[in-house]
């Protein structure tokens, strides 16, 4: 299945979500609104890029530094908190988050890599990709990351993976 009959897939269950990323997987959001039907699916987007943002997001500071599991996972439940909020009578609610470390204009210390989480009424799954240093450039880190976003809320939507 391609990118944009995954989308289409997404947004033709009845899950609605409200999704946020903090330094990678931004390309997941154009991809969303990129295929007719976003409306179905899209609650709200936030980018909490400044510390202040994701302190806001979370209702304090990050549990585990900024990219980390325990990171995503809080962010993930903070946007299924809002998904509520936001659609108080809808049973089927996702709260959507990645946190990533990808290249930037200076060096990382340490590794490139990214958590996805998606928190649901049934609890939180997470994923964590890894990145080679050096082998992408950020657009193409950006794609991994956002590749990685799609296929866990198209699992989360109850939807099978392509074989």
């Amino acid at each position: 299945m391609n990118q944009t009959d995954l989308v289409a897939a997404i947004h033709g269950t009845p899950w609605l979500i409200v999704l946020a990323v903090a330094g990678g997987g931004n390309a997941a959001i154009t991809d969303l609104l990129d295929v007719p039907g976003a409306s179905r699916t899209l609650l709200e987007v936030r980018v909490p890029y400044a510390h202040t943002a994701m302190v806001d997001l979370l209702g304090g500071e990050p549990p585990d530094g900024a990219v980390s599991q325990l990171t995503a996972e809080a962010m993930a439940v903070a946007c299924l908190e809002r998904a509520r909020f936001l659609a108080p009578d809808h049973p089927e609610l996702l709260g959507v988050a990645c946190t990533a470390a990808l290249v930037s204009d200076r060096p990382k210390k340490g590794e490139h890599r990214a958590h996805v989480a998606i928190a649901s009424a049934a609890g939180v799954r997470h994923e964590r990709v890894g990145l080679v240093k050096g082998a992408l450039d950020r657009p193409g880190e950006d794609r991994v990351v956002a590749d990685a976003i799609l296929r866990r809320l198209a699992a989360a939507s109850g939807l099978q993976p392509s074989a």
